[in-house]
């Protein structure tokens, strides 16, 4: 039976330094703490540069709090999976579901994720959610038949819906798919088993005592399996967590779940070293994720390790290279394609171009922000912090009033 401490003595033989303290220790560790104007101000800069400064997201994603709000995020998300928010895939119709394969298993999932909507909505609002969910994962699947159905893919699906909306949600999730999920979604099992693969190594190479431990207990990786192919969606209770995670994993490389798994783990060793050591006590131990890990230290600590032992080193001191990753090997070609992405003032003028007659064309000018509350926040900006901070702002009446608003 397993016993649940939560530190271990000063003396134990076991003893090492915790992910977080570790950082602590190490100031040079993940990206600088900034304050939230800064961030806002910075990822404003980012979103409205041409073109668009995809490092300047990423390392907001990465940082202490990640991208902060959900109006935030709808802005960001999609330029980190090179998603055009002005050419989004039409919203499915009911023929979606005529003879789809996937129905049945689908329709049951989303039946039964009902923890996964905010506590509080109404059930009617609830109900039509749980419809474009079933829609989001079958256009997706129509669209891409290579693709295959997973339970724990309708974890993924509800967290896009619930911050992006449903056309957006089916952009972002097809990018997913083809991309960071592309190994959980083939016919079998053999493509998951292989990323599940890479984790033991990684603990090996931090604390050879617990893989040691955990070798010899036969727990194997299986109680990792639903946080990777939910990316922690599916065993985790508090939505602003989730979209933490969320917000590091798609600024990540495809296997930084892995790593942040790794991560869990290690943090838990003394918790581990005084289970029984057999399958079922570390086994069980494990699956019960806790709910309140510090999840900054975490994720510093994750980028940490994914620095120190990157996938390639650890697939030639692990054997893995008999089976290539599709997600990996398609990583470099998604970077490349965020990198020429135009800002979305650019995107929606060139969408309405397109929509209109020639002769209508010369008719369409930039908004031309008379709009008083966006001046004022405009000024406040100024004010708050400085006349640096105005060049970046001139363009904000263009972009997003409510983004600068938050600045206050």
């Amino acid at each position: 039976m397993c016993v649940g401490v939560t530190s271990p003595p000063p003396h134990s033989p076991y003893r090492r330094p915790t992910p977080s303290l570790a950082i602590s220790m190490c100031p040079t560790r993940g990206p600088p703490r900034i304050s939230r104007k800064q961030k806002l101000l910075e990822v404003h800069q980012a979103l409205t540069s041409d073109p668009v400064d995809i490092d300047g997201l990423r390392r907001a994603a990465l940082s202490e709090g990640g991208l902060l709000t959900d109006e935030i995020r709808r802005k960001v998300w999609p330029k980190l999976l090179s998603v055009n928010v002005f050419n989004l895939p039409p919203k499915p119709g009911r023929a979606i579901r005529e003879g789809h394969k996937d129905y049945n298993q689908v329709l049951m999932d989303v039946r039964r994720s009902l923890r996964r909507f905010p506590e509080g909505m109404r059930a009617d609002q609830r109900l039509v959610l749980q419809e474009q969910l079933i829609d989001t994962m079958l256009y997706v699947l129509k669209v891409h038949p290579e693709l295959h159905y997973y339970q724990g893919f309708h974890d993924i699906a509800v967290t896009l819906l619930l911050v992006v909306g449903e056309r957006m949600a089916i952009a972002l999730l097809e990018q997913l798919s083809t991309h960071h999920l592309r190994d959980f979604m083939d016919p079998t099992i053999d493509s998951t088993k292989h990323i599940l693969n890479y984790l033991m190594p990684i603990i090996k190479q931090e604390d050879p005592q617990l893989h040691d431990f955990m070798d010899r207990s036969e727990v194997g990786t299986i109680f990792a399996l639903s946080w990777l192919i939910t990316w922690y969606g599916h065993v985790l209770n508090n939505f602003h967590h989730i979209l933490r995670l969320y917000d590091f994993f798609l600024a990540s490389h495809p296997l930084m779940s892995v790593y942040f798994a790794a991560v869990i783990v290690l943090h838990r060793q003394h918790e581990v070293l005084q289970c029984e050591c057999d399958m079922p006590s570390v086994h069980h131990l494990l699956c019960g994720i806790p709910q309140d890990l510090p999840y900054e230290a975490l994720i510093a600590e994750a980028e940490h390790l994914f620095a120190q032992h990157p996938p390639s080193v650890l697939a030639k001191q692990a054997a893995l290279q008999h089976r290539k990753s599709i997600a990996i090997a398609s990583f470099q070609e998604l970077q490349k394609a965020t990198l020429h992405q135009r800002p979305d003032a650019i995107l929606r003028q060139e969408r309405l171009h397109q929509t209109l007659h020639p002769e209508d064309r010369l008719a369409v000018l930039p908004a031309t922000g008379n709009n008083s509350l966006v001046k004022m926040a405009v000024w406040g900006i100024s004010a708050t912090l400085g006349a640096a901070a105005l060049a970046v702002a001139q363009t904000a009446m263009e972009w997003a009033p409510e983004f600068l608003l938050q600045l206050f």
